[in-house]
């Protein structure tokens, strides 16, 4: 059987020197894109010599206004003839120059729309993070479909834009992301996928290194946004809890700092945790809340503003 052609996309918002070493590592991987396309939101920032670093490159720009987290990468699949997607994030590097070809291989199983990637913590990475990462990206690999919703709930639509690889022909025929999402455009596709009879690889051994070591008040923002995309999608998140998961997180981080002698972190650990589900609960009830108020809980403004 022939490679299918590969396309990486790419969405940018003031890219630095990061976005290049990201081009030269995807350039020299085992199985190389076919093309590289960066979805670059318009501002003063950007790395003057990247075009220089591959053929395979093209730039999109669009105006600040008209990103969304759903629209913005439909635009780019529409704009593209590869048999497979790999969306990316500008701040996610591949661990080495297997990631690629691993993503591939998973879909020489049947039935896979979608394959995402293990994420690695960056170096510098707080603790607490970096055992969250063990926690959301295990070193074994799975295959999810909808038999699994009993057991995993909510985990079986887990699925990760900072890496994650699409056959194009079943994402057209889901109809692809929303054209407009505040966040979570990666789940809500992954939820028609396996609603639609398909299944979910994830991948352990096709590795990005990609972290954050978010603030209370970030980690609030950051669930309000992803609790309002679920709030908004009922068709996919209706009648399968997120809480529990959380739930589940917070007590196997705790257990860790307890067993690894770190009791010290545990109260930092149990405010972040507080910040999540309070901008959670939030964002689920956001209908009942006034515009004022939801303004200074998104970290995305701009969407409320867009008709």
């Amino acid at each position: 059987m022939n490679r299918p052609t590969v396309e990486v996309i790419i969405p940018t918002y003031r890219p630095g020197e990061q976005l290049i070493e990201l081009v030269r590592r995807l350039e020299k991987q085992t199985c190389p894109p076919d093309s590289i396309h960066i979805m670059d939101t318009r501002s003063s920032v950007f790395p003057d010599n990247l075009s220089g670093e591959s053929s395979k490159l093209r730039i999109t720009r669009i105006e600040r206004e008209a990103f969304n987290h759903g629209g913005t990468r439909a635009l780019a699949a529409d704009m593209s003839f590869a048999d497979v997607l790999i969306y990316m994030t500008q701040d996610a590097m591949p661990a080495n120059a297997g990631m690629i070809e691993n993503l591939l291989k998973a879909f020489e199983k049947e039935k896979i729309g979608v394959a995402y990637a293990r994420q690695l913590p960056a170096k510098n990475c707080n603790l607490t993070e970096r055992y969250i990462r063990s926690f959301n990206y295990p070193r074994k690999s799975m295959i999810k479909s909808s038999e699994d919703i009993p057991k995993l709930g909510i985990k079986t639509y887990f699925c990760s834009n900072v890496c994650a690889a699409y056959r194009k022909d079943i994402y057209d025929s889901l109809g692809g992301f929303e054209e407009k999402t505040i966040f979570n455009e990666d789940m809500i596709l992954a939820g028609k996928i396996i609603q639609s009879g398909y299944r979910i690889a994830y991948v352990a051994d096709a590795e990005v290194i990609h972290s954050h070591n978010y603030n209370c008040r970030q980690q609030f923002h950051r669930n309000f946004d992803l609790a309002v995309s679920q709030a908004e999608h009922p068709e996919i998140f209706e009648g399968i809890r997120s809480e529990d998961e959380g739930i589940k997180m917070v007590k196997s981080t705790l257990l860790y700092l307890i067993k690894s002698h770190r009791a010290w972190m545990i109260i930092p650990f149990l405010f972040q945790s507080t910040a999540k589900y309070m901008g959670y609960r939030m964002g689920r009830n956001f209908r009942k809340l006034p515009r004022w108020l939801i303004k200074r809980c998104t970290m995305s403004p701009y969407y409320w503003e867009v008709p």
